[in-house]
């Protein structure tokens, strides 16, 4: 490392432009990756209902669908638009009732059932099928140009249409993302730091290190845009302190030497050895998220702990570099350090620490209660603005047509349209299901295939299979849908065990079952993992036990106040977070701990070591704490979709929390627990 550390000084200069022009790939990497907008696409492809939508789009050339609920028109208007809409590119059929009836049919002779179900306040719905899948970009341009060729005389509804909406919302704001975290961030910096200038050098720096991360995701093939969203503001709180830590050193060490490479080159040394034991338990939490079973976990984990390491590299390279060629500006524009030292905080433990630890025997079952009855909802349109477009499509038809949820049935196309019409009728009598429809029931009042349509006889029927389209009533993501989708399955393997239920209901059930299972494995696997490195950083077996607890304590508050605030989660803000949270903000205990083992080791009594290890360490996570709470706070205030604003939320709350754990409970119980500590640390003295 000396050897490293003195050739990075030497060669200054080159560095800074070597890094400059890594930018350029790094710019070409981001604009090749592409971004995906749909959640269902990380469900695990052995799933049933992930085969059941493989066999839509093999077989049926449905990638996808949309009902378009159309505008008051004339039905020979209808009948021109329907064609307009089927020469759309990666448009398979388009539908609507007068390609049964004709147009010049009376709808006034319609059965008052079908009429209802077909035509509110002069409106009425046509079937849009797509070949490619929800979230391909084909798909995306269709529904893009539907929009167009209706000219406002459409709502268009469905998952591609909310998967679009969120794509052109997330990457109006996602600019502003940026902004708000870096004048926050840069903020807290010009109150901690001694210089004027110095503040955006570390801004650049890790500016640059994000630019790194988000250029090599194209190595990944693609990432969420939730991915995208969170990843650069949560480098940035994450990694801050890696640089505040290198700048204080290098003011630090320039005391003692009087050429400022030499003192550079011991500070680069110092700083990788600090942070390498806690960047590794950074990005061993953020790895943790890749033992999801929904694949969104390994997306988000892959690229924070590449985010890390990208941050670790570039604060012993590329940041000593720009410090020492813009030394002399940072000199001159140096300034009275204006954070306080704490020392009544500091003083405030050391005296009342055994309260601190009633509060916390006392507050900690109730924040564990809070941790496991905060509400959480699994309905993507509610993660977005009423406004939109594809939203405004969806409430319109559950409130005018009672379509709110839609599960697509794949029967053997062998079974007899008799049987097929029991098993309907089976299906039509269970609570929350509005109708039922299939060729079978077209067959069953007399009409001929020959008479039908191409494009609806295709929808329902071929060599393979069978289709049957199932309207529930029930709000995507429920209780009671999810219920009602084991009801119809259980039915429908009497009639075919081969039968396969599809569709955006069952995908959603089946989203609700995987996230479940992945809250608590996940959790599980990064608290173990984290456990392990602590071990082995600490050398100690007590002390990994008492900072996971510290930072389990902070993440039951953080994820407890919803409950008791009456606010509802989206569900993977619920999954990560606590993983997050536990690998994001484990350095700040990670620090005082260290420190508190160096003194205790020196042989200085316990009172003494942690009074001197919270003293000098409460600045620095002080500082950390406030970035990370400045690069996300104001993301979670601004966004407007739900799914990002409520995790950046919690994140900086939880940053917020932990700071105060950290700086209470964790010196409290190194106070209780000395004894223990020093008998199951190596080295250390009793």
């Amino acid at each position: 490392m000396h050897r490293f550390s003195k050739m990075i000084c030497k060669h200054s200069k080159l560095i800074v432009i070597f890094a400059l022009l890594l930018l350029i790939p790094s710019f070409i990497g981001m604009k090749a990756t592409r971004i995906n907008y749909d959640i269902l696409v990380y469900l695990p492809d052995d799933v049933e209902t992930i085969k059941g939508e493989n066999i839509l789009s093999s077989e049926f050339n449905m990638g996808a669908f949309s009902v378009v609920i159309l505008d008051s028109m004339p039905n020979k208007e209808v009948a021109k638009l329907t064609e307009d809409i089927r020469k759309i590119d990666n448009v398979a059929k388009a539908v609507s009732i007068y390609d049964v009836l004709g147009t010049n049919f009376p709808t006034e002779m319609l059965p008052d059932d079908v009429k209802n179900r077909l035509f509110k306040d002069n409106e009425t719905i046509m079937l849009v099928t797509f070949k490619d899948q929800i979230s391909s970009d084909s798909t995306m341009e269709a529904v893009t140009r539907l929009r167009e060729v209706t000219d406002g005389h459409a709502k268009v509804s469905g998952m591609t249409a909310t998967v679009l909406d969120t794509r052109d919302l997330s990457n109006s704001e996602i600019a502003i993302y940026v902004v708000i975290a870096v004048v926050l961030c840069l903020i807290v910096l010009e109150i901690a730091l001694d210089s004027y200038v110095a503040p955006f050098l570390l801004l650049l720096n890790i500016g640059i290190a994000i630019l790194y991360n988000m250029g090599t995701n194209i190595f990944l093939g693609d990432i969420s845009y939730i991915t995208k969203a969170i990843s650069s503001v949560l480098q940035l709180g994450v990694t801050m302190d890696f640089a505040i830590f290198l700048y204080h050193s290098f003011m630090q060490e320039k005391e003692n030497f009087k050429d400022m490479r030499e003192a550079m080159s011991v500070a680069i040394e110092k700083t990788f050895l600090s942070v390498i034991g806690s960047s590794l338990t950074t990005i061993a939490g953020f790895l943790a998220l890749c033992s999801m079973n929904l694949t969104l976990g390994k997306d988000i984990g892959l690229v924070m702990a590449k985010g890390v390491l990208f941050g670790v590299v570039c604060v012993v390279t590329i940041l000593p570099a720009m410090i020492l060629e813009c030394h002399t500006i940072i000199e001159k524009t140096k300034h009275k350090e204006i954070l306080p030292k704490f020392n009544g905080i500091k003083n405030m433990v050391m005296k009342h620490y055994r309260i601190i630890i009633v509060l916390f025997i006392i507050i900690l079952p109730i924040a564990f209660y809070g941790y496991t009855h905060t509400d959480v909802y699994y309905n993507l349109d509610k993660s977005l603005p009423s406004d939109l477009g594809s939203v405004s499509a969806n409430d319109e038809l559950k409130d005018k047509f009672n379509m709110v949820s839609m599960e697509l049935l794949l029967l053997d196309n062998n079974i007899s349209d008799s049987k097929v019409n029991d098993m309907l009728e089976e299906i039509e009598e269970l609570d929350g299901i509005e109708w039922a429809i299939g060729y079978s029931k077209v067959s069953k009042l007399g009409i001929p295939k020959e008479l039908l349509p191409e494009d609806l006889v295709s929808i329902f029927q071929n060599k393979n299979y069978q289709l049957v389209i199932i309207n529930s009533s029930y709000e995507m993501a429920t209780d009671e849908l999810n219920a009602q989708v084991d009801m119809v399955n259980e039915i429908i393997k009497r009639y075919d065990e081969h039968a396969i239920l599809a569709g955006e209901g069952p995908l959603m059930k089946d989203l609700v079952e995987i996230s479940d299972h992945d809250f608590n494995s996940v959790n599980s696997v990064s608290i173990v993992v984290i456990f392990v490195i602590m071990i082995f950083v600490l050398r100690s077996i007590s002390l990994p036990v008492i900072l996971i607890v510290v930072i389990e304590f902070a993440i039951f508050i953080n994820m407890g106040i919803p409950c008791f605030t009456g606010t509802e989660l989206p569900f993977i803000a619920s999954i990560v977070i606590g993983t997050i949270q536990l690998g994001a903000t484990i350095d700040y205990a990670i620090l005082i701990t260290t420190k508190y083992i160096n003194n205790r080791k020196a042989n200085l009594n316990k009172e003494a070591s942690i009074s001197d290890a919270l003293g000098s360490s409460i600045g620095s996570i002080m500082i950390s704490g406030l970035c990370f709470f400045g690069a996300t706070f104001g993301v979670g205030a601004y966004s407007k979709i739900e799914m990002i604003g409520s995790l950046c939320t919690l994140m900086s709350r939880g940053a917020l929390v932990s700071v105060a754990c950290v700086t209470l409970v964790l010196p409290s119980l190194l106070m209780v627990f000395d004894k223990v500590i020093c008998k199951t640390t190596l080295k250390m003295k009793h």
